[in-house]
Parts: C-alpha cells; sequence; structure tokens
C-alpha cells in the first residue's frame, strides 16, 4: 500500500485578494495554506486551509510540527494519523490550530488516497448524487451600496438562487438601521424568488438580535446565521423562541459537543461544519449524521471544494457556501451552474494548486 514519504508546505494567496471586513474582524488578506503529500507510489495529495492574513508563525509551526509525524503512514490511515497526533498534542490541547494543521493532513490524505485508486472522494463514499444547490456568500460590511449590489446583481445573473449578506453594523456607522437599509436593497435587486440569508459573525447581543430579527420579518430573512457567540446555546434558544427565525451555526466548532447542546434546545435549523476545524472528513461526516438523526440539514462552511463532495454522499445536505477566492490559483475550478455546484470528477478531490501561485515555507 501507498507510504507517504515527505510533506511539502505552502502558502499561497487569492488572485481576488482584497480587504475585507465583518462584523467582528478587519481582514486585510485572503491566503491560504497547502499541504502537499508525496506518497511512495508517486501520487502527491493536496489539503488547504484558510488562513486570511491571522497567525502566521503559528500556522506555519503547527504544520511543520506535523512533516516528520506523518512519514511512513499509508495515505489511507487516517483514523491511525489522527489517535496518534491527538495522543501526542493532546498535553496542549486538540482543539484549535493544532486540529487545523492535522484536519488539513487528513483532507490531503483522503486526496491521495482517490487518486491512487484513481476515483473522486464522493464515489469512494458512495453518493446519491452529483450536485446540490450553492448560495453567493459576501455582502460585507465593508462595501459600499454599490459594491453589495454588484455583488448580489453578479451571483443573480449567474443563476444562483440564494445570496448571503453581513450584518452587524456598529453602532458608530448606523447600527441595526444601516442593516435593515442593505437588506431592502439586497431585496429590491434580487426580487422574491432569490432567498436572502443574513451573518452577523457572533457580533451581536441578544435584544439586538432580537430585534433586527424581527425588523427584518417584512423582508422574508431565510435564516440567520451565528447571531451571538457560538457558545451562548441559551440565547440562541431565546432568539429562536421569540422570533421563530430560523437559525445556522457550527462554523467555530472544534466537536460535536454544540451541536449537541444546541439539538437539546432545540435552538438550531441549520448545522454548518467547517472541515478543517472539525478535524477532517471522518469528522465533518459523523457531525451530518448526528444532524441527521434529528433532522436537522448540512450547510457546511466555505470549503465548497471539499463540501460538495461530501454533501453528496449525506442524506441530509441542504446546500453549500460559494466564494469563487481559490479559483485563481487551481487548475480546475468547481462548476457552479444555475445555483447548483457539481462535485468534480477527477480523482481524489479533482483540482490541484497552480506551483506558480505557492510560496514553499
Amino acid at each position: 500500500m501507498p507510504v507517504i514519504q515527505k510533506m511539502n508546505v505552502y502558502r499561497a494567496v487569492s488572485t481576488l485578494s482584497k480587504p475585507i471586513s465583518d462584523a467582528t474582524h478587519d481582514i486585510s488578506q485572503i491566503a491560504f495554506y497547502v499541504v502537499e503529500l508525496e506518497l511512495d507510489n508517486g501520487v502527491t495529495g493536496e489539503g488547504y486551509l484558510l488562513s486570511f492574513h491571522y497567525s502566521p508563525q503559528a500556522i506555519t509551526g503547527a504544520l511543520n510540527d506535523l512533516r516528520d509525524a506523518v512519514i511512513g503512514f499509508e495515505c489511507y490511515e487516517t483514523a491511525k494519523l489522527s489517535a496518534a497526533i491527538e495522543r501526542e498534542t493532546e498535553y496542549f490541547g486538540n482543539n484549535g490550530l493544532l486540529k487545523w494543521a492535522l484536519a488539513t493532513v487528513n483532507v490531503a490524505m483522503w486526496d491521495a488516497w482517490g487518486k491512487t485508486l484513481k476515483q473522486p472522494i464522493w464515489k469512494l463514499l458512495g453518493a446519491s448524487t452529483h450536485k446540490v444547490p450553492v448560495y453567493g456568500s459576501g455582502g460585507w460590511l465593508s462595501y459600499s451600496d454599490q459594491e453589495l449590489i454588484d455583488e448580489v446583481s453578479d451571483y443573480k445573473a449567474r443563476g444562483f438562487g440564494a445570496v448571503k449578506i453581513k450584518v452587524g453594523t456598529p453602532e458608530s456607522k448606523g447600527g441595526i438601521e444601516c442593516d435593515i437599509m442593505r437588506l431592502r436593497k439586497v431585496r429590491e435587486v434580487v426580487g422574491n424568488k432569490l432567498n436572502i440569508m443574513m451573518d452577523a459573525n457572533q457580533g451581536m447581543n441578544v435584544p439586538d438580535a432580537i430585534k433586527l430579527s424581527t425588523l427584518a420579518a417584512d423582508i422574508n430573512i431565510h435564516w440567520f446565521e451565528e447571531p451571538l457567540p457560538h457558545t451562548d446555546f441559551a440565547g440562541y434558544q431565546l432568539i429562536r423562541q421569540k422570533t421563530g427565525i430560523a437559525l445556522a451555526m457550527g462554523e467555530r466548532e472544534y466537536d460535536m459537543e454544540p451541536l449537541k447542546q444546541l439539538i437539546a434546545r432545540n435552538a438550531l435549523d441549520l448545522w454548518q461544519p467547517d472541515i478543517i476545524r472539525i478535524g477532517g472528513v471522518e469528522a465533518w461526516r459523523q457531525s451530518a449524521l448526528i444532524a441527521h438523526a434529528h433532522n436537522i440539514p448540512v450547510l457546511p462552511h466555505y470549503y465548497k471544494d471539499y463540501d460538495v463532495p461530501l454533501l453528496c454522499t449525506v442524506p441530509n445536505f441542504y446546500g453549500c457556501e460559494s466564494f469563487d477566492w481559490i479559483d485563481g490559483i487551481i487548475d480546475n475550478k468547481m462548476r457552479v451552474e444555475n445555483g447548483e455546484a457539481w462535485a468534480r470528477e477527477g480523482a481524489g478531490w479533482g483540482f490541484t494548486f497552480l506551483k506558480q501561485h505557492l510560496q514553499e515555507l
């Protein structure tokens, strides 16, 4: 069986990189770290994580710590490697950047295994479909009104059935009234047939989230993502009870406990696992099945290049989030048409980063 011989780490910056802001962060750069695993059969597998401009030394260090640890593992031994690394890293805590690093290697191992078998991941895992609904994401608070209108107009023209915009404007810049104004502008542009979602990126408190949800009722918001800090389970429960708005959450989670807490409180409508934070392919699928057992659909965070193939293999897929950020630095961008994204037919995840965009670390 093919064995990992070498691990390489690269950094890449999106060709679409520009400063953006949400309710809690000012983001100066759209950047990624890419792990490449070389096998003794000549196959290479890749995985990537979204880093923006944050903690470059910490991320690089966490990835570098795995370079020697992965050597000698067969590329399908994802669970065995995870168990070994988690034992080693337990002293400093398995969640956080250490899990990000391990999950990126996990994704790269799956890519290598699929390429070794000459099959796409979604076929290896047993798919029930080959495409899933997709929504256009963005609507950053840093956008001018015209930039916001241009973005949602582009999504509509490309056939997207839903768009998501940011809310949680600071009081100094207009607060909730500004959020409502932006939402109304989007509704005017996209019409009544497209769904509109809003995302506060944990930037609101309970009273303000209830107020915004109430004022936005006539705009017909499809769901509200992360209105509160992700550990405020009682707050999510209260918002849902008081307003009836559908709530989406999960991108900040490193394990299944928050999902269980929200389910117990009847405080969740859509589960949004982040494949890198939650620990890789197996953990992503485990969380999806827990959600399925409680009739909660799955709508993952950000990584459509991995999420679309995985959504094709679970019964409770709802859709995926779409950004175009890596399209200019890979060899095979995902097919997205008429509001749907198609799982790639190529082996593994079906795409590779272009070497000219990778800075070796």
